[in-house]
């Protein structure tokens, strides 16, 4: 019996659910911490969605619903074995129990078995070597975890005395609050677009990028990341949404604002390449952005209002660094472990 179809969808399904109730929270995580005390849920889903469908549809449109992040993958020659389901079950299991980990690793890397030695210590070789495709993805997304990091420990050094202090001190009144409404949502339409057409590669590898899908299957396939978009924002994010709410002030819409826009013009950077440090269409981890983002501006917000860091905010800096790297190294054991299976 053929499972290729059903490996497929139920591996689309997984991936679904797991890059929503991971990825997605990271990325809307302050948009829903902001909002959820004064706007309805199904408010901020239709928002969130209405964006979705339109970045999926215009990729569908052009026959490139992964926004080209798959043209190294020779996806066209994968055989979907029931091993494939193995990525999107952990990562399912890891971001229940509210670990953010990298849906880049934990899925892309296994649609690179071809291109992974098959003795061990050329495998771990890979792992450094800039050259493969694991590795790329590895160092580019540790470079992100550092640009974004110390942009951010730059930008609010320089810019928190007149924003997040001023921000404490001084609660938003309602007659500011439209302003700081429109700025927000536009920000994080911004970001929401650029994670998506990065991290949309993530899920469709599974039906092959959307290559030649049928208008029925399309429709399908949007319906159901729609409807686990809806779920998530009911469930107020989930788990993985207490790594947003434990940050400094991220309630308060104009601190979600800075945050948003410095996250979406860093995901953008990345996205076409300004900085000619590697590929622009290479996938990256946009999980180690945003861990990198909140570090750097929770250690340029204490430094510059307390002069110093307590052991706390160390602690749960290198707790966040932690469990994403926790996250990289499941991710590939896993995918070493499928190889060394695979043959």
């Amino acid at each position: 019996m053929d499972l290729t179809f059903l490996v497929m969808w139920v591996g689309f399904i997984l991936a679904s659910y797991s890059v929503v109730g991971n990825d997605v929270i990271q990325t809307l995580g302050t948009f829903l911490t902001s909002n959820e005390k004064r706007v309805k849920w199904y408010i901020l889903w239709l928002f969130a969605a209405s964006i979705l469908c339109f970045t999926l549809i215009q990729g569908y449109m052009v026959n490139d619903i992964d926004y080209g992040r798959l043209d190294k993958f020779d996806i066209e020659a994968i055989n979907f074995e029931w091993y494939y389901l193995l990525p999107p079950l952990v990562l399912l299991f890891i971001t229940r129990i509210g670990i953010p980990v990298s849906t880049t690793f934990m899925v892309l890397t296994l649609f690179s078995l071809n291109k992974i030695p098959n003795d061990l210590n050329s495998m771990l070789g890979s792992v450094f070597d800039a050259d493969q495709k694991l590795g790329g993805m590895i160092q580019k997304s540790i470079m992100g975890y550092l640009i974004a990091f110390s942009s951010a420990m730059v930008i609010y050094l320089a810019i928190s005395r007149l924003t997040e202090k001023r921000f404490m001190a001084n609660p938003l009144s309602d007659s500011n609050r439209k302003i700081w409404v429109v700025l927000q949502w536009f920000t994080t339409g911004f970001l929401w677009y650029q994670w998506l057409t990065q991290d949309l590669a993530n899920i469709y590898i599974y039906l092959k990028g959307g290559i030649d899908l049928s208008p029925l299957s399309f429709f399908i396939s949007l319906v159901i990341l729609v409807g686990l978009l809806a779920y998530i924002f009911y469930q107020r994010g989930g788990a993985v949404q207490n790594v947003v709410r434990k940050k400094t002030n991220t309630a308060d819409i104009r601190s979600a604002t800075f945050i948003d826009f410095i996250y979406g013009v860093i995901l953008y950077i990345f996205k076409y390449n300004y900085l000619g440090l590697f590929e622009a269409k290479l996938p990256m981890s946009t999980t180690w952005v945003f861990i990198g983002l909140l570090a750097g501006r929770e250690i340029g917000i204490r430094l510059n209002l307390e002069k110093k860091l307590s052991k706390k905010i160390t602690r749960m800096v290198f707790a966040d660094l932690g469990k994403v790297f926790f996250g990289l190294i499941i991710s590939v054991v896993l995918v070493f472990i499928i190889k060394l299976m695979a043959g």
